[in-house]
């Protein structure tokens, strides 16, 4: 389909041919006649099938259509997070490019003057973190009098991350004449509850089955100890094709110190996570989009907001405690129909978790072993702790052996862990 029958702005097609894109997704061609028409939506869909765009086309081709009514801001954007804001602003400047519209993007962790003023010279169109525009609003810098549009992009995001009761706050005060769109990409019930509370009868476009993953997206599970992850991780970035690198890490702290193990070995790593400043987490990206660094190190808050071309490998340093935190994190890869390898370590400790996430997608997830690599893994620390004081106890000991310096044994060579593998 040619993006010139769904109805668009002949300025907007002029910029979507700048971009480079020659034909709409899926998600695209079924949404965007629908918001044209002036329906509420539900969009379901994959990350990385252009679900903004999707939304962001048909907005502003109604806003360059009809004159504002009345002065203030005319369409709202909420997202959960700052990186999927600034990618959000992104995406609608490009394309409203030749458009004489005003954005402005509102999130935490900077100062709020630059916001406050945006907001007061007046802006069309804002994108928001709940948390940040709620503040602002209470201190009534925002006026959404004459809003015609509500986008609330990443819902089940924004509901996992606790936004929903900031949301009904900011939605209370919005007029209730106005067209809600709702994109996630997946549909639950909690989900499908937000959309009676804030939708009139809406139309629902959903391209692929629920909980779907990336179909060009290879997923690998490599099962190893706890204490032998780091040395798999530098076994498997080794190999040249994998380029460009997002990893996931369960904690700050963990990313932190998976970044800080890579740079040591001569890894070109960048980190992202809530407690890096917003110029570190903007710089970070910027340095992983234009090749500046290998290796981006990330934790699940950041996973919404990474819109990033070109991922070769998502690996999940730590395997994800939620199955749609699986769907999430390797939807940063094989976007836009592109290829790429989604790679989990599993260690002992996640046999629950992996079964929990096959079923939740509806198949076994693929096992592999690294090749040339040593998984022999030596015995953890307590176990050798215990062993000591045993031999310093027991008088029948052979093996039994003291010093100066504590207790040192005969060396049995590394133990190997047995059974893991094979239980399935």
């Amino acid at each position: 389909m040619p993006f010139r029958v769904l109805g668009i702005d002949s300025r907007i097609l002029k910029a979507i041919q700048e971009v480079g894109y020659t034909a709409p997704t899926p998600i695209q061609a079924a949404a965007v006649p629908q918001i044209l028409a002036g329906s509420d939506l539900i969009g379901i869909a994959q990350t990385g099938t252009g679900k903004t765009a999707a939304f962001t086309w048909p907005i502003l081709t109604q806003l360059m259509s009809r004159p504002a009514g009345r002065a203030g801001t005319r369409a709202l954007v909420l997202a959960p997070t700052r990186e999927l804001v600034v990618q959000i602003d992104e995406n609608v400047r490009a394309y409203g490019k030749h458009l004489p519209l005003r954005v402005t993007k509102v999130f935490g962790g900077v100062s709020e003057r630059p916001q406050i003023s945006a907001l007061r010279d007046g802006s069309d169109i804002v994108v928001a973190t709940p948390g940040r525009l709620l503040d602002l609003m209470r201190q009534r810098h925002a006026d959404f009098s004459a809003l015609e549009f509500l986008v609330l992009d990443e819902a089940d995001r924004m509901l996992d991350m606790g936004f929903l009761p900031d949301i009904r706050n900011i939605v209370h005060t919005l007029p209730k004449q106005r067209q809600t769109l709702l994109f996630s990409a997946s549909l639950s019930r909690e989900i499908e509850a937000l959309t009676h509370q804030f939708q009139r009868s809406p139309k629902t476009v959903q391209i692929g089955r629920r909980a779907n993953l990336a179909e060009t997206v290879t997923q690998l599970v490599y099962e190893v100890p706890h204490q032998l992850k780091m040395k798999l991780l530098l076994h498997l970035l080794r190999e040249p094709t994998l380029n460009m690198v997002l990893i996931f890490s369960r904690t700050k702290h963990g990313a932190d110190k998976v970044a800080t193990k890579l740079e040591q070995e001569g890894i070109r790593t960048a980190k992202l996570h809530s407690n890096r400043s917003q110029s570190q987490r903007l710089r970070a990206l910027k340095d992983f989009k234009n090749g500046a660094v290998r290796v981006l190190v990330a934790t699940n808050i950041a996973a919404r907001g990474i819109d990033v071309d070109g991922i070769s490998h998502v690996v999940n340093y730590d395997f994800p405690m939620h199955p749609e935190d699986y769907v999430h994190r390797i939807g940063r890869t094989g976007r836009a129909h592109a290829v790429g390898d989604a790679i989990s370590f599993a260690t002992p400790d996640d046999v629950s978790a992996l079964r929990s996430l096959e079923r939740f997608i509806g198949r076994g997830l693929v096992r592999k072993r690294a090749e040339g690599f040593d998984y022999r893994a030596p015995a953890p620390v307590q176990a050798l702790v215990h062993r000591a004081q045993h031999r310093q106890t027991s008088p029948s000991s052979p093996a039994r052996q003291h010093s100066s310096n504590g207790w040192r044994g005969p060396s049995r060579g590394p133990k190997v862990s047995r059974g893991f593998w094979n239980r399935r």
